[in-house]
């Protein structure tokens, strides 16, 4: 009779694949919700410090760091006396980056107490099984009494008013109304606000694995 000795070797350690990496996208559509005209139709930048810091503090389940409002200003271009526009380059660096001119701002956090309409105002989470992106989608609409102070109608000369807006950016809670950290910025032509006219912003952030890149 044989004896047969057989020694198993350890298996192989595989190491955990640390290069996937994270991006993050986003993109925004603003229209009137009632005749579907489209307005603004773009890709944002995206401030990935403060970005990277927001997510930390939520799978931490942290009391700030979450997107909470969107701001809306008009500080992003100049135009000329021809008419010819000059956009701004997004702000996307240092932790006190802001609009270039905030005019106004609102809560679209269906969670939070300072939002006064969860139904218009909300973020929706959209992920399918089996792929490597989440999206947020950000809904916000500016009814037709919003903001305060706005013109009658949508025909001003000047787009230096308050309410003809060409930047807009999503920013963190941060304890205090107004006073979050920027999250996402986007510079567009101007868009006027005025009391005859609503406008929706639908603002689409994709995060997802760079595995199997899917453009938003």
């Amino acid at each position: 009779m044989t004896e047969s000795n057989t020694t198993n070797s350890d298996p192989k350690q595989i190491k955990p694949d640390e290069q996937q990496g994270l991006n993050i996208q986003g993109h925004i559509k603003i229209y009137d919700p009632e005749s579907q005209e489209v307005y603004v139709d773009k890709h944002n930048a995206i401030h990935y410090e403060n970005f990277s810091v927001s997510l930390a503090k939520s799978i931490a389940n942290r009391t700030t760091g979450f997107i909470e409002e969107m701001n809306f200003g008009n500080g992003g271009t100049s135009v000329d006396t021809t008419g010819i526009i000059t956009y701004l380059t997004p702000n996307t660096s240092g932790d006190n980056a802001n609009l270039y001119n905030r005019t106004y701002y609102k809560s679209i956090n269906d969670q939070s107490s300072l939002n006064t309409d969860t139904t218009r105002n909300k973020i929706t989470i959209s992920h399918t099984n089996g792929t490597t992106y989440t999206d947020l989608i950000v809904s916000c609409l500016l009814d037709f009494g919003e903001p305060a102070g706005q013109q009658a109608f949508d025909n001003t000369t000047t787009v230096n008013d308050t309410y003809v807006f060409d930047e807009i950016g999503l920013f963190s809670w941060e304890g205090t109304a107004g006073a979050g950290n920027l999250l996402t910025h986007v510079i567009f032509h101007p868009v006027q606000k005025s009391l005859n006219r609503l406008i929706q912003i639908d603002y689409t952030i994709r995060i997802q694995s760079l595995t199997n890149f899917v453009d938003v």
